[in-house]
């Protein structure tokens, strides 16, 4: 018999996202609606290129990161992204902080605003959507071996 491994635990209240340059936009669990934070990466971080008898291996040295934040809209912090993406959408690096704490942060460079949404004005949703893109560096190796 195979002894029992812990399964270990999330914790929906430690996700969160940290801004290098702008403080003021940092996103803790307060201010989310029950969608909180999600990333998902465009492309593979590899391609198998064919040859006549096999593979090549080729990595990338980046993929490109989409972070939807839901906060809610009945608080600043979502006016503070509306009056960050009338300005300047550029947001420069940011860490994103998963719901587990065996998995290390997510640190994506280059992060521009892309979008907001306050959804309805009918008084029965409070999420405000923010869109980030950025850059994730994948397969560290490539830069040493340059």
């Amino acid at each position: 018999m195979v002894a029992p491994v812990d399964q270990g635990n999330l914790n929906r209240l430690r996700g969160s996202v940290v801004f290098a340059t702008l403080p003021a936009l940092g996103v803790t669990t307060p201010f989310l609606s029950k969608e909180a934070i999600s990333i998902a990466f465009e492309g593979d971080a590899g391609h198998l290129l064919p040859t006549l008898t096999g593979g090549v291996g080729s990595p990338e040295p980046y993929q490109i990161a989409t972070v939807e934040i839901h906060l809610l809209k009945t608080q600043a912090l979502a006016n503070a992204y509306k009056n960050q993406i009338e300005t300047n959408n550029r947001l420069g690096s940011i860490n994103v902080i998963g719901d587990s704490e065996a998995m290390e942060n997510w640190q994506l460079e280059n992060c521009q605003l892309l979008s907001t949404a306050p959804g309805a004005f009918d008084g029965n949703n409070p999420t405000f959507t923010v869109r980030i893109q950025g850059i994730y560096y994948t397969n560290r190796d490539l830069w040493t071996a340059s």
